[in-house]
């Protein structure tokens, strides 16, 4: 059963060599989600907006907009040691640098992802299409952490209706598991579930958690969910 259409959706594809989205519960090592949490989407469609951290919470609550995520790519991690220095004691060149930390991260490798993204307010929508369009962005991008740069592309911006599905959906974005009424679990499949931020407040504390399933070779998830947004190409996406 599909309602009357919600409006249009912006769709752009995220890239870069690596990524890193960290855990909340790692410390000396620390350990990435497979996928980009919806805080961590927030603060990249922020950056090319040209939000300031405090300002981009608000503006990109789940209130105001629209996040779902589709992997483009299977799901690739590494490791690699990093070494930390202590800025704060540095003086005024690098080889005055005293205090060293070398870190093992794990990290994405050559991590793709689809976004789909709606705002309440059109002039912020319109905003992100035009300088999705013209490759531009008033901060740069990045992946996680800052030295990992991310290149985007403008897909289109495409009509999207609610639907509440009578039976299981193929859904191609990933999805809320509090969202699933039932899954068909297909042979030769991956799927993984991890527990993520999605919410925080203006001082950077998380408010929400929710646990995100997919399936990490980027196939998409035959679901029966309670709604979920069909758009006007016939794929299927759950916010996050």
């Amino acid at each position: 059963m599909t309602v009357p259409s919600m409006g249009k959706v912006l769709v752009f594809d995220v890239w870069g060599e690596y990524a890193h989205f960290r855990k909340y519960y790692t410390t000396t090592s620390p350990l990435t989600f497979s996928i980009p949490p919806r805080t961590s989407l927030s603060g990249l469609i922020g950056a090319i907006l040209g939000y300031g951290k405090k300002d981009y919470i608000p503006k990109l609550s789940k209130s105001q907009a629209m996040i779902a995520v589709r992997l483009m790519h299977p799901v690739k991690k590494m490791r690699l040691a990093e070494n930390l220095i202590d800025t704060k004691k540095a003086g005024r060149h690098m080889n005055e640098i005293s205090q060293r930390t070398q870190i093992r991260f794990e990290l994405l490798k050559d991590p793709s992802f689809r976004i789909f993204f709606s705002h309440k307010d059109q002039a912020v929508q319109n905003r992100l299409r035009e300088l999705l369009c013209e490759h531009k962005c008033v901060y740069t991008p990045c992946l996680g952490l800052s030295e990992h740069i991310a290149d985007f592309r403008y897909v289109g911006e495409v009509e999207a209706a609610e639907e509440v599905p009578r039976e299981h959906e193929y859904i191609a974005s990933a999805v809320p598991e509090k969202r699933v009424l039932d899954m068909v679990y297909e042979d030769n499949r991956e799927y993984v579930s991890e527990t993520m931020p999605i919410e925080m407040a203006p001082d950077r504390s998380v408010t929400e958690y929710a646990s995100i399933i997919f399936e990490r070779n980027k196939q998409s998830l035959k679901a029966h969910v309670d709604s979920c947004l069909l758009l006007e190409t016939g794929e299927r996406i759950v916010p996050l």
